[in-house]
C-alpha cells in the first residue's frame, strides 16, 4: 500500500503522515470545539453546517500551502506575524464572548427560559458554516499543520505534485470528517443535559473560552520554524 501511494501519488512516508494527522486532528482546537458548541446548542444539522465550514477552511489552508504560501510567509516575517496576531485576536475575541456569556449563564436567576441555555453560549443568529470558515482560516494547530507538517511527505521529484497534495488532503478530510461526526452527535446528546444544568452549562462555556484565549495566545506566539 505505501509502495503504492508513493509510485502513484508521490508521497513519501504514508503510514506517518496518516498516523501523524491522526493524532493532530485529536488533539483539542478551536474548529472542534466550535462544532462541539453549536451541535450542543443548535443540533446535528447546525452542527453539520459548521463542519462543513470546517472542510471549505482546511481545503484552502491545503491549497495555499501547495501554492507555497509558506515560502512567502517564511520569507516575509512582517506578512506572517501580522496574520498570526490578526487570527490570534479573533479567537482571544470568541472566548471573551463565550465567557461573558458563561457570566450572565451563571447569575441568571433559575427559570424555565433559563434553563434552555445551551452548553455553550452560541449567536443563533450567526451562520455556522461562516463562522467555522473563519476559524478554521485562523486555527494555529491548522495553520502550522498545513504550512509545515504537510508539506513535507511531497515527494520533490514527482511530476504531478498537485496529485500528491489532492491524495494528503484527502486523507485529512476523511479523518477530520470521523472526528467531527463524532463531535457532532456527543453535543447533541449533551444537549440535553445541559438544558437541565445551566450551571454546568455555565461551566463549560468558561471552560471552552478559556481553550479559546489559549488558542489565541498559541497563535500569537506561534513560528513557522
Amino acid at each position: 500500500m505505501t509502495a503504492f501511494m508513493h509510485a502513484s501519488f508521490g508521497i513519501t512516508d504514508f503510514w506517518t503522515y496518516v498516523l501523524g494527522t491522526i493524532f493532530i486532528v485529536l488533539l483539542p482546537g478551536p474548529n472542534s470545539m466550535y462544532v462541539l458548541s453549536v451541535a450542543a446548542q443548535r443540533g446535528v444539522r447546525a452542527g453539520y453546517k459548521g463542519a462543513c465550514g470546517v472542510f471549505l477552511g482546511d481545503a484552502i489552508l491545503m491549497v495555499l500551502s501547495a501554492a507555497g504560501v509558506a515560502s512567502l510567509l517564511k520569507a516575509s516575517p512582517a506578512l506572517f506575524h501580522v496574520i498570526k496576531y490578526v487570527g490570534a485576536g479573533y479567537l482571544g475575541w470568541i472566548g471573551f464572548q463565550m465567557l461573558r456569556g458563561a457570566v450572565r449563564n451563571w447569575a441568571r436567576p433559575a427559570d424555565p427560559a433559563a434553563a434552555q441555555a445551551a452548553a455553550v453560549p452560541v449567536d443563533k443568529s450567526s451562520n455556522p458554516f461562516t463562522k467555522a470558515l473563519v476559524i478554521s482560516l485562523l486555527n494555529p494547530k491548522a495553520i502550522l499543520f498545513f504550512i509545515s507538517f504537510f508539506i513535507q511527505f511531497v515527494d520533490p521529484q514527482f511530476a504531478y505534485p498537485a496529485l500528491s497534495f489532492v491524495a494528503l488532503g484527502l486523507v485529512c478530510q476523511i479523518c477530520s470528517l470521523a472526528y467531527l461526526t463524532t463531535i457532532i452527535f456527543v453535543g447533541a446528546r449533551l444537549a440535553d443535559v445541559f438544558r437541565r444544568r445551566r450551571r454546568l452549562s455555565a461551566g463549560m462555556s468558561s471552560g471552552v473560552g478559556a481553550m479559546f484565549i489559549g488558542f489565541g495566545a498559541k497563535l500569537a506566539t506561534a513560528t513557522l520554524g
